[in-house]
């Protein structure tokens, strides 16, 4: 059980070393490759492709009554979280864009305490106020900040953790009731389904002759890495850890966006990154992860 336990950890320090890297690494090839619309596209194709070859080893038929449900947590889960990142990532920094996502535990509250009915605290209270103040503030911090941040793209990161907080929520009764690869390959054919209208004629403009090695390896890795092993890495973890410590991990995606960042403005001397990183930045990401970190102590607690 303990060398479980161990693979597990390793499982979740390998899930988020893959989101902390996507997201400069996604932002690299946008827009001058590939549009935001057609990326989603290909990701949401490629996944459901992927996600629906190993669920045919799983024999589990899924009730009429849950198809409406699956397809909310598909609309946002799947097209309206994905399609608002990929925009986000493409006109902010990713510095910005990790910092932002790490709210997501806080939305999760805000939302289950409305939909579920879900208890506040004066802990989980405190914590999701301190973690709303460093998130708005670096949301409106976005244009007067230089490098890459905007307003805009760190709007639509915000809009996007929010619809993911929201599938959260949606989706736990389904977790509970059937095998999570069963809720994801429907989560991605009605995120497909969705995104049809948007995304495929986006991908029919591409002009895909301009790709090159680089474009190709970045599109395999959001495809495999990001989209389909880190989910895969993450229900492993959840068979031995617990989901609060699950979602503690996701305190290192920051850290890897500020490695990462520095790296390609110092090292490979990429200078549109060179002012992505000051101490306001650092404050913001330290109040959101003082928020969240008051958060899953509330609730281990409760556990």
């Amino acid at each position: 059980m303990t060398k479980n336990i161990y693979k597990a950890h390793t499982a979740l320090l390998g899930a988020n070393l893959i989101y902390g890297v996507n997201y400069i690494i996604a932002k690299g090839i946008m827009p001058d490759k590939i549009g935001p619309s057609a990326f989603v596209f290909i990701r949401i194709v490629c996944g459901t492709l992927l996600f629906w070859s190993f669920k045919s080893f799983i024999k589990e038929k899924v009730a009429r009554k849950d198809l409406w449900r699956l397809a909310l947590c598909g609309l946002l889960g799947s097209a309206a979280n994905q399609l608002l990142f990929f925009h986000g990532i493409n006109l902010t920094s990713p510095i910005d864009a990790s910092i932002i996502m790490t709210t997501t535990p806080v939305i999760v509250l805000i939302f289950s305490v409305f939909l579920l009915k879900e208890r506040i605290t004066s802990r989980k209270l405190l914590g999701i106020t301190i973690g709303s103040i460093g998130a708005i503030a670096l949301i409106l911090y976005g244009n007067s900040s230089g490098g890459t941040s905007s307003f805009l793209g760190n709007l639509f990161v915000f809009l996007n953790a929010s619809c993911y907080g929201l599938y959260l929520v949606v989706a736990k009764p389904l977790m509970k009731k059937y095998n999570a690869l069963t809720v994801i390959s429907w989560v991605f054919l009605f995120g497909l389904v969705f995104m049809l209208p948007l995304g495929l004629p986006d991908f029919i403009d591409t002009n895909f002759s301009g790709f090159d090695l680089n474009t190709y390896l970045v599109i395999g890795f959001v495809v495999v890495f990001t989209t389909f092993l880190a989910y895969l890495f993450n229900i492993y973890a959840l068979n031995y850890v617990s989901p609060s410590v699950n979602s503690s991990y996701i305190y290192l995606q920051p850290a890897i966006s500020f490695i990462m960042v520095s790296i390609y403005a110092h090292v490979l001397m990429q200078d549109q990154y060179a002012n992505d990183i000051n101490l306001v930045k650092i404050c913001c990401c330290l109040m959101v992860i003082v928020g969240v970190y008051l958060l899953s102590k509330a609730s281990m607690k409760k556990a």
